[in-house]
């Protein structure tokens, strides 16, 4: 830069006033316990890295992180993070450090330390996105604790997806912590995701400023500080400004190009300014180039092509030349006043690059990337880095780029970026490579791609089985289409899966030399045909492997073993058998993959139906630990469907409704999210629980037009639910009607067990409400047969409730004890609720009140636990009935919405409102306006006089809705 005028970053900022206010008004909004977001909007050029700059250089009070993000670098996952937190980690102590990242996980370190984490296969060195962003959060919440935080990120339009997802849901999760984003972006240009930067930006935590063009007064001030004039000529600086347009980058190009021509800010020379133009700026930096020495145009195109603060000896290597000659390079490009001062080799602006950039043909630059890949790849840089450059390339000879970019994809999948990971395939694919190994690739496609697209990995799984000829590697994508397919609920196509897996069989059989892949083909048709009944086949496997005993000593074995354990379970045969397999099969049960897929899948459902129902919670939480630990999202949220299953089955109304609509908002992948239909199933349920049947009808009617012809094995569970809302409605033989078809398709499929299935129960009950006794009688006695063969308690105890109805007087009376006493001995708290208001009311009506009132009254308690407002309301009535001192104090009057009869149930258990807002899924605001109507309604004045009211049933303590989730 010539003596006189000013460098890059010392240009007075001008015309910004507004803009510098508003950053300043957001600022005093995060100082006050508020996170929030400021995007700085326009063109390049506009000065909207100057402006961020030079404000957060004012901005003290701030612990500020900063980071440029890189148009090369927009696949390389969580690359934004890294280079925004490692010059922190850097520089602090080491004790420091490791409070700062204690409980943060092993993700966020292999994001902060690549180079040593990166060749960690081990289970323990792996992470999913929501694990990686949670520890992301508390390091950011830790950092917010000690200082407000600011994160600076500089040309957002160029950041990483995973980047990009932290920072939409750190805005939204941080609440009322001081943290400030400030971002930079270009007009027109947004990063994708773009529903992500939506939610990032989104107007409730986002202000933000379009930079536009300086105005005249603003060029007068950039004139005054090149010329060193006091006071320039108006006519000069109107003149400039109508060349640039106010444009700050072309002005100050302008301006610099004009001084060193001779002009002076005067009257006389406002003519000379039409001489130049906008090309001025890159005519500028192509003139400082090209009067440069050959060794710094080298250097130039090395830093436009490797990028910012790559060290000497990498720049060295990829120029081939000496370390000295780049540094005397860089001396020179800093002279030039293209090269910025200070440690690091960087641009003094991103422009700078693109004119660099633009002086080459494109096949010339994508040479240029593939010699940087070489040369990284050859100094030992990671994969993700050298595979960023491979992108750019377009095909590049040699095998070591296809070994570089599936490890690249490997990575990726450890720190839970599986898009990333397809990104680097799909590269991967179009290298010049052998056939088979092509569809190798292509099967590593399909497994990468299955963790979030079912769709793009039965695609792949498809191209990769034309190509693969080994046994083994069919098996494998064969594994990987079936649990595609089934994810996806069968919208996406598939081949003949029943034919290729008999095919197998046959192989398999035929070759008798190793029986686990017979047994893994057995397992992949029996997941076929439960959860797809109409795919029932023929069995082609040879029975004498198949009938043999199962020891559960090989994965195959132990998949089979579940399966049988299962279809015991489900043809209504002893518990105890059936839980003697289920433990044999789940002893060190092995990590999650696709090929023991689905090992864990039918020990789920074999111990939530046996009731055990902490063994089921222990299950899902390790599952969830270990399938977010590699990325299965998919996987994931069918866990949290699951999850949601097993808290309907426990009768916690409150937290089950909670974990479905967890997992029907919970980050969505490509296409329809697995189990939605079991999903909806759960909401009804709870919903009726809760008295809310127009909520519960509106998500029945997104079925209305369901085609069963393809039924799965969700349908028929739907139905069951659909019937129950019905019958609420008040139409009795319409719910008879669908409990009819729902026992036609559980019968078709084997499944008879009365814990799966209590269809008869409830049909039995409405053709009693009909009038009918001779069929409800025949109903109960089937299930009551069925339930004392399984010798499930929860099964006889639900029969014997319906049986108590039907029989009546004394024999009914019976029925409706011995039911109350199976269900105290297991976690149904729910049915046992609903048999106390059953032997109470039975009770009552034989007019034993004192009977009637301690049954009633343990009933009401246990239904406000559970949470379920509807059976409480009829409970409180019923005590009310019997002289129990109730009244217009008592849990659930009549005059309570639904909504209030959740919200104080739950304060009354001890929750704040916030944990309440959180549990229910609604604001705050919500909250406070239930619970000052239900003290209106019940008399009270606050939340103390709630126990007193609802009864004693706070003396459990407040639980943490997060530890539930």
């Amino acid at each position: 830069m010539e003596r006189g005028l000013p460098a890059y970053g010392e240009w007075p900022v001008v015309g910004r006033a507004d803009e510098l206010a508003a950053l300043d008004a957001v600022a005093d909004e995060v100082l006050s316990e508020r996170t929030r977001v400021v995007l700085l909007d326009g063109h390049a050029g506009i000065g909207k890295s100057a402006l961020l700059h030079f404000w957060l250089d004012q901005a003290r009070k701030f612990h500020i992180l900063r980071v440029r993000c890189r148009q090369l670098e927009r696949d390389f996952a969580f690359g934004t993070v890294r280079r925004l937190l490692q010059p922190l980690m850097a520089a602090t102590a080491d004790s420091d450090r490791r409070s700062l990242l204690e409980g943060a996980g092993d993700t966020v370190l292999r994001i902060l330390d690549p180079e040593n984490c990166r060749n960690d296969d081990g289970p323990d060195g792996c992470s999913d996105a929501t694990e990686t962003l949670l520890g992301l959060d508390n390091l950011a919440f830790r950092l917010s604790r000690r200082q407000p935080l600011l994160l600076a990120i500089d040309d957002l339009q160029w950041i990483d997806p995973p980047s990009l997802r932290w920072l939409a849901r750190l805005v939204h999760r941080a609440d009322a912590h001081p943290i400030l984003v400030a971002a930079t972006t270009r007009t027109g240009e947004k990063p994708a995701p773009g529903h992500l930067f939506n939610d990032l930006v989104h107007p409730s935590t986002c202000r933000s400023a379009v930079l536009e063009p300086l105005g005249v007064q603003g060029v007068e001030k950039l004139v005054s500080a090149v010329f060193g004039a006091d006071r320039p000529d108006p006519s000069f600086c109107a003149a400039c400004h109508a060349a640039t347009d106010g444009n700050p980058l072309f002005l100050r190009a302008l301006l610099c190009d004009a001084r060193r021509s001779g002009v002076q800010p005067t009257r006389d020379d406002r003519e000379k300014i039409r001489t130049f133009g906008l090309h001025t700026l890159s005519r500028e930096i192509g003139h400082r180039l090209g009067h440069g020495s050959e060794d710094m145009a080298a250097l130039a195109r090395g830093l436009a092509i490797l990028g910012d603060h790559k060290p000497p000896a990498l720049l060295a290597a990829y120029c081939s030349r000496g370390e000295a000659v780049i540094r005397s390079a860089a001396a020179e490009l800093h002279s030039s006043g293209l090269l910025r001062a200070g440690d690091g080799l960087r641009f003094v602006h991103p422009v700078v690059r693109e004119v660099v950039l633009a002086q080459w043909p494109p096949q010339e630059i994508g040479e240029a990337h593939a010699r940087a890949a070489h040369v990284l790849h050859l100094s030992g840089r990671p994969d993700e880095e050298v595979a960023a450059h491979l992108l750019a390339a377009g095909p590049v000879p040699g095998h070591w780029v296809l070994t570089v970019l599936r490890r690249a994809a490997g990575e990726a999948l450890r720190r839970g970026a599986a898009e990333a990971a397809v990104t680097y395939l799909r590269h991967a694919v179009h290298q010049p490579v052998q056939p088979g190994e092509r569809a190798q690739v292509l099967l590593q496609l399909a497994v990468a791609a299955s963790h979030y697209d079912t769709g793009l990995a039965v695609s792949y799984g498809t191209a990769a089985l034309e190509g693969l000829t080994d046994d083994s590697a069919r098996s494998e994508a064969v594994g990987v289409l079936t649990y595609s397919h089934l994810l996806s609920r069968g919208t996406a196509y598939a081949p003949d899966l029943d034919h290729l897996t008999a095919e197998l069989s046959v192989r398999a059989d035929l070759a008798s030399s190793d029986r686990e892949p017979l047994l893994r083909m057995h397992a992949l048709r029996s997941w076929l045909e439960f959860e797809r009944p109409s795919t029932r086949a023929e069995a082609t496997a040879s029975r004498a492997v198949l009938d043999t005993e199962l020891a559960g000593n090989t994965p195959g074995e132990r998949q089979l073993l579940a399966i049988r354990a299962f279809n015991a379970l489900r043809a209504a045969q002893p518990a105890p058998y059936i839980a003697e397999m289920v433990d044999r099969t789940s002893v060190n049960l092995p990590t999650f993959s696709h090929d023991l897929f689905p090992l864990h899948y039918f020990v789920a459902q074999a111990l939530l139906y046996l009731d055990e129902l902490d063994k089921a919670d222990h299950l899902c939480t390790h599952l969830l630990r270990e399938t977010r630990g590699r990325g299965l999202e998919l996987l994931a949220s069918s866990l949290l469907v699951y999850r949601a299953g097993i808290s309907l089955r426990r009768g916690d109304i409150g937290k089950a409704a909670a974990a479905a609509r967890a997992a029907s908002e919970g980050p969505s992948a490509a296409g329809e999210r697995p189990y939605t239909m079991t999903m909806d199933t759960i909401r009804i349920d709870t919903l009726l629980e809760q008295g809310d049947l127009e909520a519960a009808e509106h998500i029945a009617g997104a079925y209305s037009a369901a085609d069963p012809t393809d039924v799965s094995w969700e349908w028929p569970r739907f139905l069951m639910s659909l019937a129950a809302l019905r019958t609420a409605r008040g139409d009795v033989r319409a719910g008879l009607s669908l409990l009819r078809e729902c026992g036609h398709h559980f019968d078709a499929a084997g499944t008879v067990n009365p814990v799966i299935c209590p269809w008869r129960s409830r049909a039995a009950a409405a053709q009693l409400a009909l009038g009918r006794h001779g069929d409800a009688r025949a109903l109960i006695e089937q299930e009551l047969d069925l339930a004392r063969n399984c010798r499930i308690p929860r099964a006889l105890g639900v029969a014997l409730l319906a049986a108590g109805g039907v029989a009546g007087g004394a024999r009914g009376l019976e029925h409706l004890a011995e039911a109350v006493s199976l269900l105290e001995r297991t976690p149904a708290h729910l049915e046992l609720a609903r048999a106390l208001h059953e032997y109470g009311s039975a009770l009552l009506r034989r007019d034993d009140k004192n009977g009637a009132r301690q049954a009633l009254r343990r009933g009401l308690d246990i239904a406000v636990r559970c949470g379920a407002s509807s059976l409480a309301g009829r409970l409180q009535k019923r005590l009310y009935d019997a002289g129990g001192r109730v009244g217009s104090r008592g849990a659930y009057g009549c005059s309570l919405t639904a909504g209030e009869e959740r919200v104080t149930a739950l304060a009354a258990q001890g929750y704040s409102n916030k944990q309440i807002a959180e549990r229910l899924f609604v604001s705050l605001r919500t909250v406070e306006t239930h619970l000052t109507g239900a003290y209106r309604k019940l008399r009270i004045t606050g939340r103390s006089e709630l126990v007193a009211v609802l009864g004693d049933i706070s003396s459990r303590g407040p639980r943490d809705p997060h530890a539930e989730g």
